[in-house]
């Protein structure tokens, strides 16, 4: 079997370090996809809907490819969080965040183009929170980080000082989840050893 190349339908940074990590280094093709478009209140059905959207934006552009496309939120007590839009909205974030926790979901989608087959996925792994002054909650979103990230946090930041523990999936907090990504590459016929650059 031929094997595709494989497409990342993302612009965020920290996906692609990640799968830079374990060898592949994926063709960067953001979809720019309107995110307010979808409505929808349950987390998991969210993001895996926002992962197909992004991977189907860009699919026709490649003939012969694995298009990966990704979206996460957090829940916290039941209520979905993505970006933060401004320092205000991270702050009043981080004052419920602090001394709880939230599951991250992460939503994965993979299209193998030349098999025109695609799998949608979703992992869930829960993050808890340190208890934080309001003094560290302002440091810390004066770094700007915070405005970056689904769940106003980055795990590879300055954030890490702030979790706890994790229960589940460490990579899935920061953008996509190893494990599930071999699974998915695995059950569309190929080993995820064969995208190693």
């Amino acid at each position: 079997m031929k094997i595709p190349q494989f497409v990342l339908a993302s612009a965020s940074v920290a996906r692609r370090r990640l799968l830079q990590t374990v060898g592949i280094d994926p063709i960067i093709c953001p979809s720019d996809f309107d995110e307010s478009q979808i409505q929808l209140n349950e987390p998991g059905e969210l993001v895996q809907t926002l992962a197909q959207s992004k991977a189907e934006t860009v699919v026709s552009q490649f003939p012969s490819a694995l298009v990966m496309g990704c979206d996460s939120v957090l829940a916290i007590n039941g209520k979905i969080h993505g970006k933060p839009a401004d320092d205000q909205e991270a702050i009043a974030r981080w004052q419920v965040m602090q001394g709880n926790f939230g599951d991250l979901y992460t939503g994965h989608v993979l299209i193998d183009t030349a098999q025109n087959r695609h799998l949608v996925n979703c992992q869930v792994t829960r993050v808890y929170f340190a208890k934080m002054s309001d003094r560290a909650i302002q440091a810390y979103v004066k770094t700007g980080e915070p405005l970056k990230c689904a769940g106003a946090f980055a795990l590879e930041g300055y954030g890490s000082l702030f979790v706890e523990k994790i229960e589940g999936c460490h990579s899935n907090v920061i953008g996509l989840s190893l494990p599930l990504l071999r699974e998915m590459i695995g059950e569309l016929g190929y080993e995820v050893t064969d995208f190693w650059g």
